[in-house]
């Protein structure tokens, strides 16, 4: 399943697979135990360019084609998928703002620190009750007198909320449920009211740090307003097309984690004096994920085509994120099914793959948001 991959593209897989053999598969299931968010492991990527895929070399990033990014996230996630979620939000969510709408100066001064991995980056858009809901945040920014902002609130389920040097932050700046009544913010670890708060407690993508982001009359300099005033929600609702390649593409690596694990062991595991890959139930399974693996990356590497080529993504991405998230789910539960027994434990992978793959029908849009983008826009 490699659709005639572009050399770049094999060279991408070539130096992951290595890299995860030595720096993340020896550890990732204490990380995981543990909760422990590996920030060397991220200065690394960084030192290979995979922590600014698409941004420009003009700004210390590796000006990758999404195609190419798809492939990059795809290979981590194969391996370990909270490496995979934190590498798919640094680059696609607060990175990807500051590039697509940040000035000149924002991204001279930002870009290269998150590129090289420096600086990590988060994203802030959910908010304690307006997760799906976010026309309904709570979380303000009034101008004061000298013209900075001051910020009031709290967003929550953060990647990077703790660790993170700087976050993008959509924020309140008008009536509650107005058109264009939301901004977008860049905030600098260190700015005076601005803290982190919990971090939770996961069911599945433990080593990736999610927790919450408190401000606390938080003065920004208006200088750090992304874009325009008013444009956050149109703003960020386009970083999302982007991002559900993103976390389409870490479903997809999860999916062939998966499979490629159950695969393995169908063919080594015997029952009755045979392999049991050689009984219908099992193979039927494999059938089914290996069919449904191909038509996922198929629908990601269509929407990657469409946004390399500055076309509208909406409708092709929130598919491709919708199709693989699910996908991801079945393959990694009939995984755990294949693997019986030692499927439910942890010295085998099944497990962590069928406990990392439900965040993917969850997280930057659930699986139900995704219909409803993909329903708007073919009755449109």
């Amino acid at each position: 399943m490699d659709f005639g991959l572009t050399e770049n593209q094999q060279m991408i897989t070539a130096m992951i697979k290595d890299f995860g053999e030595k720096h993340i598969r020896p550890d990732m299931m204490k990380w995981d135990e543990l909760q422990e968010f590996p920030v060397e492991v991220f200065k690394k990527l960084g030192e290979l360019g995979l922590m600014g895929c698409v941004v420009p070399t003009e700004y210390g990033g590796s000006g990758m084609s999404y195609n190419e990014y798809v492939t990059v996230v795809t290979e981590i996630s194969k391996i370990c998928g909270s490496i995979g979620l934190s590498v798919a939000a640094h680059n696609s969510l607060c990175t990807n703002h500051i590039l697509m709408f940040g000035n000149d100066e924002q991204k001279k001064k930002w870009l290269p620190k998150l590129a090289t991995a420096e600086w990590i980056g988060a994203w802030g858009i959910t908010e304690h009750n307006t997760g799906s809901d976010s026309g309904g945040m709570n979380t303000t920014a009034k101008q004061d007198a000298a013209g900075n902002w001051i910020l009031n609130g709290a967003k929550n389920f953060i990647t990077h909320a703790i660790t993170g040097n700087i976050a993008v932050i959509i924020a309140r700046t008008g009536e509650k449920g107005a058109k264009n009544s939301m901004t977008a913010f860049a905030i600098e670890k260190g700015t005076p009211g601005f803290s982190s708060g919990k971090k939770e407690d996961k069911l599945g993508m433990r080593a990736s740090e999610t927790a919450e982001l408190i401000f606390t009359d938080c003065e920004v300099p208006n200088e750090n307003v992304l874009g325009e005033v008013g444009q956050g929600f149109k703003q960020a609702m386009k970083i999302l097309d982007g991002g559900r390649i993103s976390i389409a593409s870490l479903g997809l690596g999860i999916a062939k984690g998966a499979f490629n694990a159950a695969l393995k062991y169908s063919k080594e595991r015997e029952q009755f004096n045979q392999p049991i890959s050689n009984f219908q139930a099992i193979s039927f399974k494999l059938a089914d994920m290996a069919t449904e693996i191909e038509a996922a990356e198929l629908l990601i590497f269509e929407a990657a085509d469409l946004k390399d080529r500055n076309e509208d993504v909406t409708k092709v991405s929130a598919m491709a994120k919708y199709y693989s998230s699910e996908v991801a789910v079945r393959t990694a539960t009939e995984g755990v099914q294949i693997f019986g027994g030692y499927g439910y434990t942890k010295e085998f992978p099944a497990e962590k793959y069928y406990r990392d793959s439900k965040l993917c029908t969850i997280g930057e849009g659930t699986s139900e948001i995704q219909k409803l983008v993909i329903s708007r826009e073919i009755l449109k």
